[in-house]
C-alpha cells in the first residue's frame, strides 16, 4: 500500500494502536522533544505521537506535529506496508539474485518481479496536493560581506502572521536547550548534479535563521555537498528544494545508503509498490513528490559567504558546535490544506533513528553479501549511534578473512565512518550485544587480534583531533586458525547434551 499523505500513514498507525494523540497545547520549544524523548526511550521504541496543538511562543499552529512515527520495528514495517522489515529485505535479496529463466516456471516468477519493478520509475505529473496552498517570495539580494561570527538567532515568533505561511509559521522544533535555534529535522532535500543532471535525495538538518533564510548542513562527504561544490566552481546559483511528509518511504529513502547517482525515488517507488509522482516546483526546475505535505523551494548562491550553523543536539548524544555552511534562501512555501508536519529528534540513544538505520542495514544486507558472500549478518548497536560501532558475523574459511571484511566494509559508502568494527563467527547473534561482547572478550588477544587504520571520519564526531579525519579499530573476535599465528588447540564452547536438555525441558514443562 502506498500512502497518499503523511496523515494517511498517521491514521493507519492510529488504527493499529501505535499512536498517542496529544490534544492539549505543547510548545515546539523543548516540550515536544521532552515528550518524544521520553517515549523513544521506552522498551521497543514506545508509540508514535501526534501533537494536535503545537504552539510557537504560545500561539497554536494550524499544523499538527507527528513524531516517532517510525521509531519501532513494527512501525518501520508498517511504513513499508509489510509484516516485517525482513520480508522486504528477503524480497529485495531474491531480486538481486535473479537470473535469466531456464524454464516456464522461472519465467513466470521473473515476470511477477518485473510487474513490481515497473512501479519503481518515478513519473512527472502537472500538479498535486502539495500545491493546494502556494506562497511565493521575492528573491533577497545576495550578501557579499561575511556573516557575523556568532549570528544572532531571529525571533521567529514575532514574525508569525495570518498570511500564507513562512518558515516562522511552521511548527519547527527547538529540540534541546543549547540548540542555536529551530531546526527542520526530517527534511528531504532535492539537488541535481549540474554536469550530469542526476538527482539526489538526501537528509540534512535545516537551521532556520529567519522567515526566508536557513542553514544547509550537508557534510563534506555527502552527495549534495559534491553537487554544491560544482555549482561553486561554476559560479552558478544552485537550485534546492526541501519537502516534508507524503509517503513515509520518502524520508527513509533519503537516509538510505544508496550509491552516488542512483535515484532515491526509484527505491521509494519500489518500497511503496507504486511509482512516485513528481511535480515541478514553482520557482526552480527541480521536482518533488506531488503528495508531499510541505515544499520549501529556494537556492544557494555561491557568491555569498558561508554562515555559522549550530549548535545542535545531535545523534552522537553531544552538541555539534557551530561551523560555517551554505545559506539557503527560500523563494516559495507550498503545502497541502490538511498538512501534517513530520519531525524527529536525535540525541542519546536509543532514538527513532536507530530503527530507521537498522532497517537500512537489513534492507541492504543482500548487497553486502553480493560483495562479501561470507557475511552472515550485520548489526549497528544503538550505543554506536549508527556507524561508530558495527558487529559483523562471517562464515570463516581461511586465515585473515576477518581483516579482509574490515577493509572491504570500510571502503563501502557510509561504512567509512565506522570507528570500531568487531568480526565474529557465523554462530554468534550480532543483534545480541551481550553475546558479541562475550566472544570479543573470550576470543581475542588484544595485540594480535586488533588493527588500527586511518580514514575519513564523520564531521559530527567531536572526538577526532581534526574535523572529518580519524582513526579506526578493527577487532577479529573469530576462532583463530593455525595460519593466523595461533599454535594452541582451540577449546570447544561449553554446551549441554541435546538429549539431556530435552529431558530437562519435559520435566520443567510437562
Amino acid at each position: 500500500m502506498a500512502f497518499d499523505s503523511y496523515r494517511q500513514f498517521i491514521d493507519k498507525l492510529d488504527a493499529a494502536g501505535e499512536l498517542i494523540r496529544i490534544s492539549q497545547p505543547v510548545a515546539t520549544e523543548l516540550e515536544i522533544t521532552a515528550l518524544a524523548d521520553r517515549e523513544m526511550k521506552k522498551p521497543g521504541g514506545g508509540k508514535a505521537l501526534l501533537i494536535e496543538k503545537p504552539t510557537i511562543n504560545g500561539k497554536v499552529s494550524p499544523f499538527p506535529v507527528a513524531i516517532n512515527t517510525m521509531g519501532s520495528w513494527k512501525r518501520m514495517a508498517m511504513s513499508m506496508s509489510a509484516g516485517t522489515v525482513e520480508e522486504v529485505a528477503d524480497e529485495l535479496g531474491s531480486l538481486m539474485k535473479a537470473k535469466p529463466p531456464t524454464g516456464f516456471r522461472e519465467a513466470i516468477k521473473l515476470f511477477g518481479t518485473a510487474l513490481e519493478l515497473r512501479h519503481a520509475k518515478p513519473k512527472t505529473v502537472k500538479s498535486g496536493p502539495c500545491k493546494e496552498v502556494i506562497h511565493k517570495f521575492d528573491a533577497p539580494p545576495t550578501r557579499t560581506e561575511p556573516w557575523p561570527a556568532a549570528a544572532p538567532i531571529s525571533n521567529l515568533e514575532s514574525q508569525m502572521s495570518d498570511s500564507p505561511p513562512t518558515l516562522a509559521d511552521l511548527p519547527i522544533l527547538k529540540c534541546w536547550p543549547l540548540d542555536g535555534g529551530r531546526f527542520v529535522t526530517l527534511p528531504c532535500v532535492v539537488t541535481r548534479d549540474p554536469d550530469t543532471g542526476e538527482r539526489n535525495l538526501g537528509m540534512y538538518r535545516i537551521q532556520v535563521y529567519d522567515q526566508q533564510t536557513t542553514g544547509m548542513h550537508w557534510q563534506l562527504q555527502k552527495v549534495a555537498a559534491r553537487h554544491g561544490r560544482r555549482y561553486y566552481e561554476r559560479g552558478e546559483r544552485m537550485p534546492v528544494s526541501i519537502f516534508l511528509g507524503g509517503d513515509p518511504m520518502f524520508p527513509f529513502a533519503a537516509t538510505a545508503p544508496l550509491p552516488d547517482g542512483l535515484d532515491e525515488f526509484l527505491l521509494a517507488g519500489y518500497l511503496r509498490r507504486k511509482s512516485v509522482e513528481l511535480v515541478k516546483c514553482e520557482t526552480n526546475d527541480l521536482e518533488v513528490p506531488a503528495n508531499a505535505d510541505f515544499v520549501i523551494e529556494g537556492y544557494i548562491d555561491p557568491k555569498e559567504p558561508l554562515r555559522d550553523e549550530g549548535p545542535f543536539g545531535d545523534h552522537t548524544g553531544y552538541y555539534t558546535l557551530p561551523e560555517p555552511y551554505p545559506v539557503f534562501h527560500v523563494t516559495a512555501v507550498t503545502h497541502r490544506k490538511d498538512a501534517v508536519y513530520p519531525a524527529t529528534i536525535v540525541g542519546i540513544p536509543p532514538m527513532e533513528d536507530f530503527y530507521m538505520g537498522g532497517a537500512s542495514v537489513k534492507l541492504f544486507l543482500p548487497i553486502f553479501k553480493m560483495n562479501f558472500p561470507e557475511i552472515v549478518d550485520i548489526a549497528l548497536p544503538a550505543e554506536g549511534v549508527f556507524h561508530n560501532l558495527v558487529f559483523v558475523s562471517i562464515k570463516k574459511t581461511y586465515p585473515m578473512q576477518a581483516y579482509k571484511i574490515m577493509h572491504g566494509l570500510w571502503g563501502m559508502g557510509q561504512m567509512m565512518f565506522t570507528k570500531y568494527m568487531v568480526i565474529v563467527d557465523a554462530d554468534v547473534n550480532v543483534h545480541n550485544t551481550s553475546e558479541v561482547l562475550f566472544h570479543l572478550c573470550a576470543n581475542t588477544d588484544p595485540q594480535r587480534d586488533s588493527i588500527f587504520t586511518k580514514g575519513p571520519a564523520d564531521v559530527l564526531d567531536h572526538a577526532t583531533s581534526e574535523i572529518a579525519i580519524g582513526s579506526k579499530l578493527g577487532i577479529d573476535a573469530t576462532k583463530k586458525l593455525p595460519g593466523e599465528g595461533f599454535k594452541r588447540p582451540w577449546p570447544p564452547l561449553i554446551k549441554m547434551d541435546e538429549a539431556v536438555q530435552a529431558k530437562v525441558e519435559k520435566l520443567v514443562n510437562p
